[in-house]
């Protein structure tokens, strides 16, 4: 068994990512992989992660199950699916220091974007559905690679300006299908065995645990509050996955 510094960053990591996905803060859930990957490969940390967070998208799609925005769903989805697949293909080539420092890039690039005036302008628009596809398959593919998809899920559905609580059901019901969709290539991948599965199952009552304490404060925060403090935990983690990815591919001589 892993020594207590492991257990330690585990339960810390899984109770994070627990809350994000609750709904409350969505954009933390992509720290699970980076945190876990101090004790263990981060191929290994993404198969631990994905029995996990199978059951908190159990709990969190049976509590938002009538708050889901289908419309953006159908938009979406098709695009994750390819994006698996894709994931699954460059498995052994995309590393996961290039998949951080990209993801980071980008949604840094989604803040910027968000403080200018053209985006104000757009918001409350219909969403536009090659954009979605496009998102929706960027979303599945670094959630393939290393369960990094939520600020590409983020960067094309935040604009919509939905409710907390029906940002929470669409983005658990998105993220429910696409985890699902993981599980026949991790298989396969070996990222399902023995050591992962029972480490999932000693962790999973902490999971069900985070999820309902999230749930519980998602429906009593005020709209403004929640989005404030959504973006603001989106911008951090993006510096965050920059530098991440930036001493992997540049100074650590990543590998895949």
């Amino acid at each position: 068994m892993p020594d207590l510094y492991f257990w330690i960053i585990a339960v810390l990591a899984v109770f994070i990512v627990a809350l994000s996905k609750s709904g409350l803060v969505g954009s933390l859930g992509l720290v699970a992989v980076p945190m876990l990957s101090l004790m263990m490969p981060a191929r290994d940390a993404a198969g631990m992660m994905l029995p996990l967070l199978l059951v908190m998208d159990a709990i969190a799609v049976w509590t938002y199950r009538k708050d889901c925005d289908w419309r953006i769903l159908k938009i979406m989805l098709p695009g994750a699916m390819l994006g698996t697949l894709i994931g699954w293909a460059l498995w052994t080539v995309v590393s996961d220091a290039m998949v951080l420092l990209f993801v980071g890039v980008i949604t840094l690039l989604f803040i910027l974007d968000a403080l200018l005036p053209l985006r104000k302008k757009l918001e409350g628009l219909p969403p536009s559905k090659p954009w979605g596809a496009f998102w929706g398959g960027f979303a599945g593919f670094t959630s393939f690679i290393s369960h990094t998809g939520g600020p590409p899920f983020q960067i094309y559905v935040l604009p919509q300006k939905l409710t907390p609580v029906g940002y929470s059901g669409t983005t658990a019901f998105f993220f429910a299908i696409v985890n699902t969709s993981k599980l026949v290539p991790y298989f396969f991948l070996g990222q399902l065995n023995v050591s992962n599965l029972t480490h999932a199952a000693i962790l999973a009552p902490l999971a069900v645990v985070g999820v309902l304490v999230g749930v519980y404060l998602v429906r009593r925060i005020s709209v403004k509050r929640f989005y404030q403090l959504t973006y603001w935990l989106v911008f951090l983690l993006a510096l965050k996955l920059i530098y991440d990815g930036f001493i992997g591919v540049f100074l650590s001589g990543a590998t895949a």
